[in-house]
């Protein structure tokens, strides 16, 4: 009697269960529909974020880029206005040659010339290297030849300096052209 009375409640929960479910599955395909909806309006929201993202890094990188360009293109203009002077006195001096006969004099006017250079370069930072008697540096030297050393404490020095080498700031632009004892 107990295995019948178990038999019927499984039955009628199973009924119950059964006559609920039509209910259940509308109720459930409306949660399922609107938990969809959600998540397809949070992946729509997700790709505009990502979108919009994305834009504004381009934009970024393009408005970058451009300053780098203009500041490359100003930085050449502030030497070359700053040269311009020394470009006139050269026009001056060689105006000057044409009808001066005391060499003194154009002698004199060029080597001003060469120092009004030479300060405006030192100012925006260029400096000319010492290299003769020092010891030979391929971090700052370019060997044109090797010579016999004079004396002993020559060997592996600079002896002489075919083209100066400078710097600006820190770096090196341009090598001194030098050479060395051997």
């Amino acid at each position: 009697m107990l295995k019948k009375k178990k038999t019927e409640d499984i039955e009628n929960n199973g009924a119950e269960i059964n006559e609920s479910t039509p209910q259940n599955e509308q109720g459930q395909a409306e949660i399922a529909d609107s938990a969809e909806q959600k998540l397809k309006d949070e992946v729509t929201q997700a790709n505009d974020k990502y979108l919009r993202l994305y834009a504004e890094f381009d934009n970024f990188r393009r408005r970058t880029q451009k300053e780098r360009v203009e500041l490359l293109q100003t930085a050449g203009k502030e030497i070359i206005v700053s040269l311009l002077p020394v470009l006139d006195d050269f026009e001056r001096a060689e105006r000057a040659m044409e009808s001066s006969t005391d060499v003194e004099a154009v002698k004199e006017g060029v080597a001003l010339i060469q120092n009004k250079l030479n300060n405006i370069l030192s100012q925006k930072g260029l400096k000319p290297m010492q290299s003769i008697g020092n010891t030979f540096d391929p971090d700052l030297h370019e060997a044109i030849t090797n010579i016999p050393a004079p004396t002993d404490d020559l060997k592996g020095k600079v002896i002489d300096e075919m083209e100066k080498g400078y710097t600006l700031g820190d770096n090196v632009i341009r090598f001194a052209k030098v050479i060395v004892g051997a």
